[in-house]
Formats: C-alpha cells, sequence, structure tokens
C-alpha cells in the first residue's frame, strides 16, 4: 500500500508501506493494504508506520501530527493508498526528549497563568503540541532499547 504523509512544509513521507497507524477522531486505527475507502479527521497525536511485515518496533517511524484529513482508496489499477494532509508533521527522530520536555513543561506554566480564555486556549494548544512531540520522543527512546 502507498503512504503518503504531507504538511504544508511538502512531502513528508511517500512510500509504499504494510501499515500504519493514525489517530482519528473516532479513536485510532491501523490502515492495511487491504482496507475500505475512507475519509476521516486525524487528530493531534502519533502517526506510526511500519514499512514491511517483519518490521521489529525498533525499526518502525513515528511522526507527531497535530491534526489534519485522511483518505483511504484505490488506484485505478486497484493498487491501495492512504494520504494524509496535516498542517504540521515532525518526524520522531527530529524531536528531542529534553526539549519537548522543557516545552510541555513551559506550556503548562503558561496555562496555569492564563488570565483569560483567550490565553488558555492558546496555552491548551501549546500543552497538546508538546505532549504530542514529547510522547514521539519517548516512544522512540523506548524502541531504541
Amino acid at each position: 500500500m502507498q503512504f503518503e504523509l504531507v504538511s504544508l512544509d511538502g512531502v513528508k513521507f511517500h512510500e509504499d508501506v504494510y501499515s500504519v497507524v493514525l489517530p482519528t477522531a473516532a479513536g485510532q486505527i491501523t490502515v492495511m493494504p487491504g482496507h475500505e475507502a475512507l475519509l476521516g479527521v486525524v487528530v493531534p497525536g502519533v502517526i506510526i508506520i511500519r514499512r514491511t511485515k517483519t518490521d521489529s518496533d525498533a525499526h518502525l517511524e513515528h511522526f507527531a501530527t497535530f491534526g489534519g484529513v485522511l483518505e483511504v482508496g484505490a488506484h485505478e489499477d486497484g493498487s491501495k493508498y492512504a494520504r494524509v494532509l496535516v498542517d504540521e508533521a515532525t518526524h520522531g527522530d527530529d524531536v528531542s526528549e529534553a526539549e519537548a520536555e522543557k516545552a510541555h513543561q513551559a506550556a503548562l506554566e503558561l496555562k496555569r497563568h492564563a488570565k483569560d480564555q483567550v490565553e488558555l486556549d492558546k496555552a491548551q494548544a501549546m500543552v497538546d503540541r508538546q505532549a504530542v512531540r514529547l510522547a514521539v520522543a519517548q516512544v522512540r527512546r523506548r524502541h531504541r532499547r
């Protein structure tokens, strides 16, 4: 199955894969080559890509994403594809756990000191973003062991 992850910065991933785990509004789903056609909403979370059936967890690709849309379908030749369009996607290798933890703590501090709903909403968005980045960094660390 062909998987494509596209952000505002361009194509982040475009290869044939065995499976992709996606955080959707309906919960986490796994898309595999035989998946039915689907349109859906991707929520902030971690996208996990398994290139081949025999890949160990240490060889999975992880991306922190912050919402977008998902399309699963078939090309004219019948081959399946999954495409995710997001505002932002960060590869797990590009996330420092220490920096993500520091940014998460700073966002929590901003949230604690918010003076109105606008500041609270902005701070919560920052908390959510940094929580996803931190989760990706922690997953990458665990799988490298």
